[in-house]
C-alpha cells in the first residue's frame, strides 16, 4: 500500500456555469468520449433496505471489482465519485469537479485522488498516468467550451463506428420508405444520421421529445417520424416501466400485450405499478442492423443521468451540512436514495426548507438561508439525501401521450393489451362527435350518397385531430372518439372542427352536416376492446353524454376542463354559458359549459393586444 496523490486541473471558459454545467456534468458522455470502457453493475440488497453497488470490468486475465460508492452532487456547483478498489493495483481511485462563477464565464477545477493498493499501482502513478489524463481531459474540456458556446455542433470528438455498405443500402432505402407516408416531414435523414454518428450514450433510450427540444421542431413531427422509422427498420420500440424514485426502467417490453403490471427496482428496494400517465414510457433504439450497442455502464449515478435531481448527497449519522445551491421556486421532492420516506415540498418563496432525516422519518424544518439548504442526518446510519425537481417528466414520452397520436393508433393497431388486462390513466381528454339528423341527412340525398358523405366527414375529423396531437379511438356508427392527452389541443380541435364545418358543406351541396361535440377530461383505464386500445370508466361515460347535451354547432365542455388552464388560454374571452342537467349513470347533475356558434365562429384577432 501507499500513500495517496492527488492532482487538479484549472480550466477557464468564456461560458458562464449553467452552459458548462450541462456539458461537463454529463459523466456518462465524459467517459465514452475519453474513451473509458464501460463495466458492468452488481447491485446486491442489504437488510437494512439499503443496496450497495458493486462495478468489474474485465482487462485482459484480469476482472476488477469495486464498490461503487453513490455519486454526490449539486445542481451546477460540483460533484464527486469514488470507488473502492478490492483488487487489482489501486485501492481507491476518486474524482470532483467544481464549477464557480468567474467574470462573465466560469471556472472549472477537476481534482483526482488515487491510492496504490502495491508496487504496481506505485509504478502506474510515477509513470504518465496524470499527465496522460490530464492532457486527455483538457482537450474534452476545450471541446465542451466551444459546443457551449455554439462552436460546433457535438459536445466532444467522436468517432462512431463505420457503417458498412449493406448497413448504408438500408438507411437510404427506409429513410425513402419514411419520406414516402405522410409521417416523414423530411425529419428522417436527420434522424438516420442521428443514429449513425451519435454517442452511444444518445442511442440507448432515443426520446423524440428531446429531439424536437434539440433540433427545435414541433413534437409531433419527431415522434411520427420515430414511429414509421420502426416499421422501416431503422429503430425499435419498447415500453419501459419506470421506477416512481430513481425513474429508471427496471422493467420494459417490446409490446403492451407483454407490458408486466409492475416491477422490482432494486436499486431502490420497492416494488411499484404500471401507470400510463405516470412511468410508462416509450423509447426507441437503432435496430442491429443499423447500429448494434454494447451492454454496460459509462457511469452509473451521475448529475445529468438523472437531471431531475438537483442534489445527491450521502450524509454519516449526525452529520449535518449547510449548502450553495440557487434553485428555481417550483415543485420538489427529498428522499433518500435508500428505502424510506419522502416530503414533497411547494417552494414559492423565502427560503429553501431545511431537512432533518431521523430513522423513521424526514422533517422539514425552518427556511435555510438565500441559496442554500440545510441538511441534517439524525439517523444511526448513513443516509443518502436526495432533492428532485418534480418537473422531471418532461422529455419522456409516455403512454397516454403516444396511444393519443393518430401515427400511433395506423401503425400499431395490433399494439394492444393482453385480453382481461387493463392500465391505469391519470388523466385523458376524450371528444365525442355525432351528426344531428343523419336520418334526415339519409332520407335527403339517399343511402349511397349519404354513405359517402358520412366516410368523408369521418376523413374530415380525422385530420383535425391529427393536427391537433389527438388520436380517433373508434367509430360508432355516425359518431366518432377522440383522445388527446393535453386538454389545451383537445379544445383546439373542437374549435377548428365547429369553425371549419362550413367549409367541408360548401362542397357537399345537400349533403351539409350539423356536428354535436362533448369533451370532459379525467381518470380512465385503458383496456382493449375489439382488438383495439381503448378507453373504459366515468370520464368515457361523462364525455360521451356531454356529446348528448349539443344541440348541433355548438361544443359542451365538462366543468373540470373549462377550469384547466390550458383550456382558459384557449378560450381566452370566447363567452360559454354554464348549464347542469341530470346525466343518465351518474347520481349529481353534470355541470358544464356550453360554446354557442356565434361564440365559436368569433375572429380571436379582434382581441390581440393592440400597439
Amino acid at each position: 500500500m501507499g500513500r495517496a496523490r492527488q492532482q487538479s486541473w484549472v480550466w477557464h471558459f468564456d461560458q458562464p456555469v449553467h452552459a458548462m454545467w450541462e456539458v461537463l456534468a454529463d459523466t456518462a458522455r465524459f467517459n465514452e468520449a475519453a474513451k473509458l470502457p464501460k463495466h458492468e453493475i452488481i447491485e446486491i440488497p442489504q437488510p437494512d433496505g439499503a443496496v450497495h453497488y458493486f462495478g468489474q470490468l474485465k482487462r485482459g486475465p484480469i476482472t476488477l471489482k469495486w464498490r461503487e460508492r453513490p455519486v454526490n452532487w449539486i445542481y451546477e456547483r460540483w460533484f464527486e465519485h469514488c470507488r473502492e478498489f478490492s483488487n487489482g493495483p489501486l485501492l481507491s481511485l476518486c474524482a470532483a469537479f467544481e464549477l464557480a462563477p468567474e467574470g462573465t464565464g466560469s471556472r472549472g477545477t477537476y481534482t483526482m485522488t488515487v491510492e496504490p493498493r502495491n508496487w504496481l499501482g506505485r509504478l502506474i502513478l510515477a509513470g504518465n498516468f496524470f499527465s496522460k489524463t490530464g492532457r486527455t481531459f483538457a482537450a474534452l474540456a476545450a471541446q465542451a467550451a466551444a459546443f457551449a458556446g455554439g462552436k460546433r455542433e457535438q459536445p466532444f470528438d467522436y468517432e462512431p463506428p463505420k457503417p458498412s455498405e449493406e448497413t448504408r443500402r438500408r438507411v437510404r432505402d427506409a429513410v425513402r420508405a419514411i419520406e414516402a407516408t405522410p409521417n416523414g416531414h423530411g425529419l428522417a435523414q436527420r434522424l438516420a444520421d442521428h443514429l449513425l454518428t451519435a454517442q452511444e450514450v444518445d442511442l440507448w433510450h432515443v426520446r423524440p421529445l428531446e429531439l424536437a427540444r434539440k433540433w427545435q421542431v414541433d413534437p409531433r413531427p419527431v415522434i411520427e417520424v420515430c414511429l414509421q422509422a420502426v416499421r422501416s427498420g431503422l429503430l425499435e420500440l419498447r415500453w419501459d416501466v419506470l421506477c416512481p424514485r430513481c425513474r429508471v426502467a427496471k422493467a420494459w417490453s417490446g409490446s403492451l400485450d407483454r407490458l408486466p403490471t409492475g416491477a422490482h427496482c432494486p436499486s431502490c428496494n420497492i416494488d411499484y405499478d404500471r401507470d400510463f400517465s405516470k412511468n410508462v414510457e416509450a423509447v426507441f433504439r437503432p435496430t442491429p442492423a443499423i447500429r448494434p450497442l454494447t451492454s454496460g455502464e459509462y457511469c452509473l449515478f451521475g448529475p445529468l443521468s438523472t437531471p431531475h435531481i438537483k442534489l445527491h448527497l450521502t450524509l454519516d449519522p449526525g452529520q449535518s451540512r449547510e449548502l450553495e445551491v440557487a434553485l428555481p421556486h417550483g415543485p420538489y421532492r427529498f428522499r433518500t436514495l435508500e428505502p424510506g420516506p419522502e416530503q414533497s415540498i411547494d417552494w414559492r418563496d423565502g427560503g429553501f426548507p431545511s431537512l432533518v432525516a431521523r430513522d423513521d422519518r424526514l422533517e422539514l424544518g425552518v427556511p435555510s438561508p438565500l441559496e442554500t439548504v440545510r441538511l441534517s442526518n439524525l439517523s444511526r446510519r448513513p443516509i443518502t439525501i436526495v432533492l428532485e425537481d418534480r418537473a422531471w417528466i418532461q422529455d419522456a414520452l409516455t403512454a397516454d401521450r403516444v396511444t393519443a397520436i393518430q401515427a400511433f393508433r395506423d401503425l400499431f393497431a395490433g399494439d394492444v393489451l393482453r385480453p382481461g388486462d387493463d392500465v391505469g390513466i391519470s388523466e385523458i381528454t376524450l371528444m365525442f362527435t355525432d351528426l344531428k339528423g343523419s336520418t334526415a341527412l339519409y332520407e335527403r340525398v339517399g343511402d349511397a350518397r349519404a354513405y359517402h358523405v358520412v366516410r368523408e366527414h369521418f376523413a374530415f375529423l380525422a385530420g383535425i385531430v391529427r393536427d391537433h396531437d389527438g388520436a380517433i379511438v373508434k367509430t360508432i356508427g355516425d359518431a366518432v372518439m377522440a383522445a388527446f392527452a393535453d386538454p389545451a389541443s383537445a379544445m383546439r380541435a373542437a374549435l377548428a372542427i365547429q369553425r371549419k364545418v362550413e367549409s367541408f358543406n360548401a362542397t357537399h351541396g345537400e349533403g351539409a352536416i350539423v356536428i354535436k361535440l362533448g369533451l370532459h377530461k379525467g381518470p380512465c383505464i385503458a383496456v382493449t376492446l375489439n382488438d383495439r386500445l381503448d378507453y373504459f370508466g366515468s370520464t368515457v361515460n361523462l364525455a360521451a353524454r356531454l356529446q348528448g347535451q349539443s344541440v348541433g354547432g355548438d361544443i359542451v365542455i365538462s366543468a373540470s376542463l373549462a377550469e384547466d388552464a390550458g383550456v382558459k388560454a384557449v378560450l381566452g374571452p370566447l363567452a360559454a354559458s354554464e348549464e347542469a342537467a341530470e346525466i343518465r349513470g351518474f347520481d349529481r347533475p353534470a355541470r358544464f359549459r356550453r360554446l354557442k356558434p356565434a361564440a365559436i365562429s368569433m375572429d380571436m384577432a379582434e382581441f390581440a393586444p393592440r400597439a
